[in-house]
């Protein structure tokens, strides 16, 4: 049975009632991969378990970098692609930053 327009409607008002984050992770080959999540850490558990994204099973991360807070998941999103359009020199430099600023 599908769902109802109601039902989704219910889904897309409790997933935008969180805040969603932004999340930078470096890989094991180097590369950064981004992406949005509500719980970044428990995000990242699925990512280093092999679970997560198709380009982190290939590229299994290291660590996160930085993360965000983005308020919505369509602000979230949109940050993301953002961030993804950036060579990785430039994602560096603004992981760098985050963490800076996470830091004062």
């Amino acid at each position: 049975m599908d769902a109802s327009f109601d039902d989704l409607n219910k889904v897309d008002a409790a997933s935008n009632a969180k805040t969603w984050y932004v999340y930078l992770l470096e890989c094991k080959d180097g590369s950064i991969y981004t992406g949005i999540a509500i719980d970044v850490a428990a995000r990242f558990a699925v990512h280093c378990a092999g679970k997560g994204a198709r380009y982190t099973r290939a590229h299994p991360p290291l660590k996160i970098l930085a993360s965000v807070a983005c308020g919505d998941k369509a602000a979230a999103l949109r940050a993301e692609i953002r961030i993804k359009k950036m060579r990785a020199s430039a994602k560096r430099i603004y992981a760098g930053r985050l963490a800076d600023a996470a830091s004062t």
